[in-house]
């Protein structure tokens, strides 16, 4: 997915929901930072979000801009409605949500807003899901310089998982940038 799919995702969120802020929480909310992040950090064609002030509307972003949807066929990439509780991020995450405006786009010509996790916080999210693919995401933010490891472990408490599960993310920070240091 490039800036522009993702942005396009919300421009079409927007008019299916009639919200005008999307909040951005999986791996392409890297986009929201960093439009022109890695290619290797890019490889889903799905964005998972939700309307900011109204949640609950999720599920009409997934009915019709969701995976197997008309929309999906046509622009082979699609929106997962999600909630706010999906990404374990850390107290605060949204209160540094990064904002892009999205440019009004035919027929509604609707204002929208992505509003993307921080970089930080989304790293830390992946991690607390600990899949291999989100592990991959991680060490590519970290190995581009995209997130600063000691940013990354001072926010590991305010993460709202349990104290073993924190300090496994911990390990598994420490880890990353022990291996990039040597490669």
């Amino acid at each position: 997915m490039r800036r522009q799919d993702l942005e396009h995702l919300i421009a079409a969120a927007a008019d299916v929901t009639g919200e005008s802020e999307l909040v951005v929480i999986g791996s392409q909310a890297i986009l929201g930072t960093y439009p022109d992040a890695p290619a290797s950090m890019l490889r889903s064609q799905e964005a998972d979000l939700y309307p900011a002030a109204a949640p609950e509307k999720a599920d009409e972003i997934d009915g019709a801009l969701g995976d197997g949807s008309q929309f999906h066929r046509t622009m082979g990439y699609f929106a997962h409605g999600v909630g706010p509780e999906t990404a374990k991020a850390p107290a605060g995450w949204r209160e540094r949500l990064v904002r892009i405006e999205v440019a009004p786009r035919m027929p509604s010509q609707r204002p929208a807003a992505g509003l993307c996790l921080e970089p930080h916080d989304l790293v830390l999210a992946k991690c607390a899901a600990g899949r291999e693919h989100d592990v991959a995401f991680a060490r590519e933010a970290m190995r581009h310089g995209l997130v600063d490891p000691s940013v990354l472990l001072e926010r590991v408490p305010d993460l709202p998982l349990g104290q073993a599960h924190r300090a496994h993310v911990n390990r598994l920070l420490r880890g990353i940038r022990a291996e990039l240091r040597t490669s």
